[in-house]
């Protein structure tokens, strides 16, 4: 680890600086969530640090999800994600505690979606390849050939979405957008069951897929665009409706 021993960076403290170097040790050696970094106290003296000072970097990283340490023989510290893996569960961790918070709602949520999904749609039509084409194409067919129930339909959307911001092979447009799946489609999926058409869902995905299939950007972005809006309005009335009945009571 040769950058260990690099000047600390104005304006840092000790151990903001050595939580630094080693986000860039891990960038530049492209090391992957498993790999070992080494012991505390080798990584102090390669840092030349002390162990307090180290252990707070590694506070930092493990808060931020990158780094994890593991005791007893062959233990140590060890990448637990890459950096864009780590900004996306920070993310779904933030977006979490502000759902749970009540600082922000279910309509902002699918409007920030809007906002991300629709161009990573037009993305990933425009730089799909013959193996994600394939990919797409079992999609597909899986959805012709299943029964339009609403679970399987929001497995499937949470599976698409994934190969969407794979195949857009934009990294971290792809970490900013996994709290999706992880956070709001669990939440929103309890709030519009009673009132969603399955097959409107499915006919929406189909459009989606054919659009990616047929590599048109501009029409992935429609149909994707049609998809989070139908999701939208149908919150909407939901949200209206129950509004209605407190009101009511």
């Amino acid at each position: 680890m040769s950058a260990g021993r690099e000047a600390t960076e104005p304006g840092a403290t000790s151990s903001e600086a050595v939580a630094e170097r080693i986000r860039r040790y891990v960038l530049d050696g492209r090391l992957k969530p498993g790999d070992r970094l080494g012991r505390e106290a080798d990584l102090a003296r390669e840092f030349s640090v002390s162990r307090p000072t180290l252990r707070e970097a590694l506070r930092l990283l493990s808060s931020e999800h990158l780094v994890r340490a593991s005791k007893g023989p062959g233990g140590g510290i060890f990448v637990a994600a890459t950096p864009e893996q780590g900004i996306g569960l920070s993310v779904s961790a933030a977006v979490a505690t502000m759902l749970e918070a009540h600082s922000i709602g279910l309509d902002e949520l699918l409007e920030t979606r809007i906002l991300l999904e629709v161009p990573l749609a037009g993305l990933a039509a425009a730089r799909a390849d013959e193996r994600d084409l394939a990919e797409l194409r079992a999609l597909l067919a899986e959805i012709d050939a299943g029964a339009p129930e609403f679970p399987y339909m929001t497995e499937l959307d949470a599976r698409l979405h994934h190969v969407i911001a794979r195949i857009a092979d934009n990294r971290l447009a792809g970490a900013f957008t996994g709290w999706i799946v992880e956070v709001f489609q669990p939440r929103v999926s309890v709030v519009i069951e009673p009132a969603v058409v399955e097959s409107v869902i499915a006919d929406q995905h189909r459009d989606v897929i054919r659009a990616l299939l047929a590599r048109e950007p501009v029409a992935a972005e429609r149909a994707m665009r049609e998809h989070l809006v139908y999701l939208r309005d149908l919150l909407s009335v939901i949200e209206e409706r129950d509004a209605r009945i407190q009101e009511n009571r």
